[in-house]
């Protein structure tokens, strides 16, 4: 996200929102803003490290992101 090409960039974010809602905040009905800070750290945590993406053939994206620097 380089500033270039602004529409895809936001392109990127609103699916990202629209996936944490879906399979995260609708499904929980957070009450406070400690648990909704806590829920969406866990989630991230969870998006990041295990759910594995079908854009990234089945990938998780710490798996593709720290494969590419460890090849630096």
């Amino acid at each position: 996200m380089d500033s270039k090409g602004r529409a895809l960039d936001n392109i990127f974010v609103e699916r990202l929102w629209r996936t944490v809602k879906y399979e995260d905040i609708y499904l929980k009905n957070y009450e406070t803003v400690h648990e909704i800070y806590r829920g969406l750290k866990e989630y991230f945590y969870f998006y990041n490290y295990s759910r594995p993406h079908q854009s990234l053939r089945y990938k998780t994206p710490s798996e593709i992101y720290f494969d590419k620097t460890l090849r630096r």
